[in-house]
């Protein structure tokens, strides 16, 4: 049997069930009040127009502005290596010595062969001479005549040859000197002392490039360049002028180069496995901080966009399909949601191509705290940003374009 303590504990729970449950129930066909502490506060931005250089950041990789690998034009044993590696040498400066000794014996024999058809013409020129007085008077047949003549013109043939194989004697004892075809930072020696170079061999003794000067070759979309090519085509962007050639680097650690360069071209043709096409530019280089091999960012002025709406990143953010949107608050004080379209990061701000106007303020702090269609209580930006009162202004029709 149930003690009548139980039975009264029983009894007493489901009384106090059922005025909770009442309670609930008057509780929800009330309505809901304001919330407490009046409207949630909002910091705003007032979006105007502006004057934006628009530039792109693309990844780029150095190369030496000349490069030249010294190789042997003639075969023989090497007898010195006349300069430091790693060091500045220049063009025609002397940076490896061959044996001259066979070149210079065929530089002389070339000579001696030089000298002895010379000597002959004289000879045969002197017959030639005479032959034309007694042919004239029938002292000798013309067929004695025209061979004097035919020996002198072959005596004068073999000049020029032997004339040729003296240059070319001479431009081979040349060659045995091999000097540095352009002016630059020199690497490391691939050949010592003693080693035997062969003509033309396809290893090179070194490397020379040339450094005051630097080539970037950096990558840019495709797809990026067509969308340039739609926002000048509608007005959005307009060249600079001579400024677009203009191009700023970033190093590796995020410094930047004191040094503008020049946009060099740009290929045309795309690569069909990434989609992007190459665009060169050379860079002065005095001190040879940049150095071939280095990773870079180009930053490259693509025009000018007079009437830019740039809207605070934090300010813009993302829908469930991952749509841009941005929070408004509209002439009444109340919120409102606009899905907007971005074109690229400036800073850190947006470049907005569509949803936003000059004059809409729009929510940087506390949009967490409200949501569309909800009267908000405005107070001033003025912290980490670079709004100040007039943020809490309302907002201004836009202004027309001309």
């Amino acid at each position: 049997m149930v003690s009548k303590d139980r039975k009264a504990g029983f009894c007493l729970i489901g009384v106090v069930t059922i005025v909770i449950f009442l309670s609930f129930l008057t509780s929800c066909g009330k309505p809901k009040g304001p919330p407490q502490g009046g409207a949630p506060e909002v910091a705003v931005v007032v979006l105007q127009q502006e004057r934006t250089v628009i530039t792109t950041e693309l990844p780029g990789r150095t190369s030496a502005y000349l490069v030249a690998e010294v190789r042997p034009q003639v075969s023989g044993i090497i007898q010195k290596r006349l300069f430091t590696e790693g060091s500045d040498v220049k063009a025609g400066e002397v940076l490896y010595q061959i044996d001259p000794a066979t070149y210079e014996a065929a530089y002389a024999g070339a000579m001696a062969s030089l000298a002895r058809a010379e000597a002959n013409v004289v000879s045969v020129g002197n017959r030639a001479k005479r032959y034309i007085e007694l042919v004239a008077i029938n002292a000798v047949s013309q067929q004695d005549h025209d061979d004097a003549v035919a020996a002198l013109k072959q005596s004068e043939a073999d000049v020029k040859t032997n004339k040729a194989a003296v240059e070319t004697a001479r431009i081979n004892l040349a060659y045995t000197r091999v000097t540095s075809p352009i002016s630059g930072r020199i690497g490391k020696s691939n050949v010592t002392v003693g080693a035997l170079a062969t003509a033309y061999q396809p290893t090179a003794f070194t490397t020379i490039q040339q450094l005051d000067q630097i080539y970037v070759d950096a990558t840019q979309s495709s797809a990026n360049l067509l969308q340039l090519k739609r926002n000048i085509a509608a007005g959005r962007i307009k060249g600079d002028g001579p400024n677009q050639a203009r191009v700023k680097l970033l190093l590796e650690d995020g410094t930047s180069y004191p040094s503008e360069g020049l946009l060099k071209f740009s290929d045309v043709t795309v690569d069909p496995s990434t989609g992007s096409f190459i665009l060169r530019m050379v860079f002065p280089n005095p001190k040879q901080i940049l150095l071939p091999g280095m990773y870079v960012r180009a930053v490259v002025q693509e025009g000018v966009a007079d009437r830019a709406i740039l809207a605070p990143q934090q300010g813009v953010s993302r829908d469930p399909k991952g749509n841009p949107v941005a929070m408004i608050v509209d002439a009444e004080g109340k919120v409102q949601q606009r899905i907007i379209t971005v074109d690229r990061a400036i800073g850190d701000k947006w470049l907005v191509s569509s949803g936003l106007e000059a004059g809409d303020r729009v929510i940087v702090e506390g949009i967490q705290k409200v949501r569309p269609g909800v009267p908000v209580k405005i107070v001033p930006f003025g912290v980490g940003g670079k709004a100040g009162p007039e943020s809490a202004k309302p907002a201004q029709p836009p202004a027309k374009a001309n």
